[in-house]
């Protein structure tokens, strides 16, 4: 069964949100968020002003899936975490 568009960017939103909040995430949330904004840029599935945010947040996850300290990874990035949060909530 597959996650229509709206449970892809509360799924999204959850995780962001736990990276925020416990200031620690793994290796395959980070996959999981790729794998998420792939699906929904191929679905066309967001506002056009939102791709940028996305292509933002995909970096933020190639790049710490990449990471020997993932909680320092998220930890430097709490301010982004708090806008792309912030985005998504008006999404959803």
């Amino acid at each position: 069964m597959s996650l229509n568009h709206q449970h892809q960017v509360q799924l999204l939103q959850d995780i962001l949100n736990n990276h925020l909040e416990d200031r620690s995430g793994s290796v395959a949330e980070y996959e999981q968020v790729e794998r998420l904004i792939k699906s929904l840029l191929a679905q066309n599935a967001v506002p056009q002003e939102i791709e940028p945010l996305l292509h933002d947040i995909y970096s933020y996850s190639q790049s710490g899936k990449n990471q020997n300290d993932l909680d320092q990874h998220i930890n430097a990035h709490q301010d982004q975490l708090s806008q792309w949060v912030q985005v998504i909530n008006t999404l959803s």
